[in-house]
């Protein structure tokens, strides 16, 4: 129960890193692979405000929440006003990140030991609500801290859900979308596409280096190698949430994102649980995207050539 416990929450905290990701690809259509530099991005910053600057938890994780939106926007404007190839521009602020990130921190890994996070919080809130360090759920013995912090996450995610959900409705929110689907339409109509995409890329990236702060106070440490492969991570969040949900609204877009990253994190912690050796998760990982990518398509053809009547 608890690998499950711990299964959920961080597939529920890397579901902001999904919908950062839902945002870039099905809004903008771009692969950003600046998130793999954002996501670490947040995680240093919350974390030196955090260990060398005693910050509020929840300031430090607004913090990050900026300095992801930074990087976004600088990838938007490389892609608009420079007019580079949006892949490449993602690798160009990815691979700079890199060395921001250690100037960031100081050096390559910070410990949050003794330090006052979420997690620390979470440890006081469990005692206070359920009276004990440790308490019963469906006859298993958990932590309360672990089951405070999974409760704790989900109530952010469903905030951020929903503040997302109603910001995407909004007149800007829906030319924001309306610029991604037909940008020459939205010309037509006055409005300024690349100013749109800079705000949409700074607002994704802004939900991925959220995820990396929260991130790095569940494992109480942050590592600047911990976003390498990340964007694969939310896109087959994103592409599983549509197999799953189907893509009928934005509302059911962002629940079948959340529930695509907490099922692809109990499929990683169930092949973890059968023994697969840790070196080779980055690799399962791609496996798990190539089989959400071609599986639907597969399923489409299988079904139609089982219709009578059709070649």
């Amino acid at each position: 129960m608890t690998l499950l416990i711990g299964a959920f929450t961080l597939g529920a905290i890397l579901s902001l890193l999904a919908l950062g990701v839902y945002i870039s690809y099905r809004i903008f259509d771009i692969a950003d692979i600046t998130v793999d530099g954002s996501l670490t991005f947040g995680a240093a910053v919350a974390s030196i405000l955090l260990v060398k600057h005693g910050m509020n938890p929840l300031q430090a994780s607004g913090m990050a929440f900026l300095a992801g939106a930074l990087a976004g926007s600088v990838s938007g404007i490389l892609q608009t006003r420079f007019r580079i190839n949006p892949l490449l521009s993602g690798i160009l602020v990815m691979t700079a990140l890199y060395s921001v990130n250690l100037h960031v921190m100081g050096r390559s890994n910070i410990p949050f030991l003794g330090t006052v996070t979420l997690s620390t919080y979470c440890e006081q809130w469990g005692v206070l609500w359920f009276g004990a360090t440790e308490t019963n759920l469906w006859g298993w013995t958990v932590s309360s801290a672990d089951l405070t912090m999974l409760l704790l996450m989900l109530a952010l995610v469903g905030l951020v859900a929903f503040a997302l959900w109603a910001f995407l409705r909004t007149d800007i929110g829906t030319a924001m979308r309306a610029s991604g689907d037909n940008p020459q339409m939205i010309r037509a109509l006055g409005g300024n596409v690349e100013n749109y995409r800079i705000f949409g890329l700074a607002v994704s990236n802004g939900l991925v280096g959220l995820a990396g702060a929260l991130w790095a106070q569940y494992q109480n440490f942050a590592d600047v190698q911990m976003g390498i492969g990340m964007v694969v991570w939310g896109l087959a969040s994103v592409i599983i949430g549509e197999a799953l949900t189907g893509a009928a609204s934005v509302g059911v877009a962002i629940i079948g994102t959340i529930i695509g990253s907490i099922l692809f994190r109990q499929l990683v912690a169930i092949a973890l649980s059968f023994g697969l050796n840790p070196n080779d998760l980055k690799l399962v990982t791609a496996l798990f995207v190539f089989a959400a990518l071609i599986l639907p398509d597969m399923m489409h053809k299988l079904s139609k050539a089982k219709q009578p009547g059709v070649a």
